[in-house]
């Protein structure tokens, strides 16, 4: 949400699937990365001058051969990257977590820890390096104040001596602190500050009782002292407009300021954050005792004071006409871009997505290209030229959470052209209205209330045609699918298939445009 005033602002600041944080200060900059699991290009980094306002700026991994996502399932892949900066170089350490028990190199893996640095915030980044190292989770990267590096992973804070160019592993793990005994103790972090060590984890699971918890030692390797205001962060409040409060990192401001960026869920009517986890800020106290709490132990805050920082808003851009030679940054596949299959040079001003063999509910489908959902309350128009002619052949509008969680409006050849809106609810698809079309360009849009999905087609732009939709959405979420993994957030945007036909067809959208309300 943009700042209020320039004295408050509201959380979340970074609104839409925007989970696991990690941020840093380089001189007056600040830069952070969130998880993007199945989504590419890999690794979202984004840029504030204010820690209220952000605008993304790059991927940590851009090139499909520096990460092969294209069969990883829904919400496996990129988990819980972290961002560091040590003498002028940028670090991004992350788990890619693979389908399951794979041999490599010798060692049954079930996920692998991947390392990789660039001299620019924004990159290019160099290719992943894996440090393999057993079955951790959320890595994060620390150098002492000797110039030692150093890796934590979970479970709890274990550390991993790594070697100068933080590509291999030269020690003995040790498990520097092991939590509070809360469930799930990951997402670690190490703070050096004030003659200790400050040991943080996220406890209790990235749900509803998720939490920030700490310890400190004067040695690196402990004894750790839990903090006797564990947890310095968790939701108490069940009614509160932000849950999932959990899985933060400290930011001291040039101004001498500290801040925790911190993941969070907004509710969409019940218990379901449909758009996914987002990322809060909040303000850090230092007690005389030296231990520090975040926002006074008040849990999330919904209106906060701002940081002492000049303040700085980016332009959102919510339409684009695809006049660029690239893909905004905004826009994220689902898993590796075939890029055979979408151009926007072959026709000016377009976007052009070739018709694939595979539709949204297989792996296999090639680029459905999405943004993120970031109101409970939006509009998503676009402005379609397709002209199928075999059955099955479609293009159109997706509101997409996995393979067996989405909706979709689309101009689709059956026998003859229709404008046909279909839910895939957990695996069971279903249609929920289709309308007989006319040939010639047409728009479809989306409009969302909460938990209502409405769908609707134009010739011209000014009457539109209702061609279906629900009143329940709430499949489209972390708690409302029942996928294996459920991590991610609900996007929109566009996709094309043949149905079957295996013909490579044109679809052409000539522009997209995102409302909210």
């Amino acid at each position: 949400m943009a700042a209020l005033t320039k004295k408050t602002y509201a959380n979340p600041v970074l609104t839409g699937f925007h989970p696991d944080p990690s941020i840093i200060r380089v001189d007056e900059d600040y830069y952070m990365v969130n998880s993007t699991f199945q989504y590419f290009p890999a690794i979202v980094i984004s840029h504030s001058k204010d820690l209220v306002n952000w605008k993304i700026i790059g991927h940590g991994i851009t090139e499909n051969d520096g990460l092969d996502l294209s069969g990883i399932k829904d919400s496996h892949g990129i988990w819980a990257p972290d961002i560091s900066y040590h003498d002028g170089m940028f670090y991004i350490f992350a788990t890619h977590r693979l389908n399951g028990p794979t041999v490599i190199n010798g060692k049954k893996l079930i996920r692998r820890q991947i390392m990789m640095k660039s001299n620019r915030p924004e990159g290019p980044y160099s290719k992943p390096v894996f440090i393999d190292e057993g079955s951790g989770i959320d890595p994060s990267h620390f150098v002492d104040d000797d110039g030692r590096h150093y890796m934590l992973l979970s479970p709890g804070c274990t550390l991993f001596p790594l070697n100068d160019e933080c590509t291999e592993i030269i020690g003995e793990p040790a498990l520097i602190w092991e939590g509070t005994g809360r469930r799930a103790p990951e997402g670690p972090h190490l703070l050096r500050t004030n003659g200790y060590y400050y040991a943080i984890l996220a406890e209790g699971g990235t749900g509803y009782s998720h939490s920030i918890t700490t310890a400190r030692s004067k040695q690196l390797y402990g004894p750790y002292e839990p903090c006797p205001y564990n947890p310095i962060l968790t939701q108490s409040d069940p009614e509160a407009p932000i849950q999932r409060a959990g899985h933060g990192k400290l930011v001291k401001t040039q101004n001498g300021e500290w801040r925790a960026v911190y993941l969070c869920g907004r509710p969409n009517q019940g218990r379901f954050t449909t758009l996914g986890r987002e990322t809060a800020l909040d303000p850090v106290q230092w007690k005389d005792d030296g231990w520090f709490v975040i926002n006074n132990l008040n849990g999330p805050s919904i209106v906060q004071t701002a940081p002492n920082l000049p303040e700085t808003r980016w332009e959102e851009k919510t339409f684009d006409d695809f006049l660029d030679d690239s893909l905004d940054v905004q826009w994220q596949f689902v898993r590796n871009p075939d890029h055979s299959g979408w151009s926007l040079t072959e026709k000016p001003g377009f976007l052009r997505l070739w018709t694939g063999d595979a539709d949204l509910h297989e792996i296999q489908a090639k680029n459905t290209i999405v943004r993120r959902e970031k109101h409970h309350q939006y509009s998503a128009v676009l402005k379609l030229h397709f002209t199928p002619s075999e059955y099955g052949e479609q293009a159109g509008l997706t509101c997409y959470y996995s393979t067996n969680n989405y909706l979709k409006c689309c101009l689709i050849y059956e026998d003859r052209l229709k404008v046909k809106v279909m839910e895939n609810r957990n695996g069971v698809q279903k249609t929920l209205g289709e309308k007989n079309a006319k040939e010639g360009p047409i728009y479809l849009k989306a409009v969302i209330n909460k938990q209502a999905r409405d769908f609707y087609y134009s010739y011209e732009e000014k009457h539109w045609y209702h061609a279906g939709g629900t009143k329940d959405a709430s499949f489209l979420s972390d708690e409302g699918s029942r996928d294996e993994k459920g991590h991610t957030g609900t996007m929109v945007g566009i996709y094309a298939n043949n149905g079957g036909s295996k013909k490579k067809l044109a679809a052409d959208f000539d522009w997209f445009r995102y409302t909210p309300f």
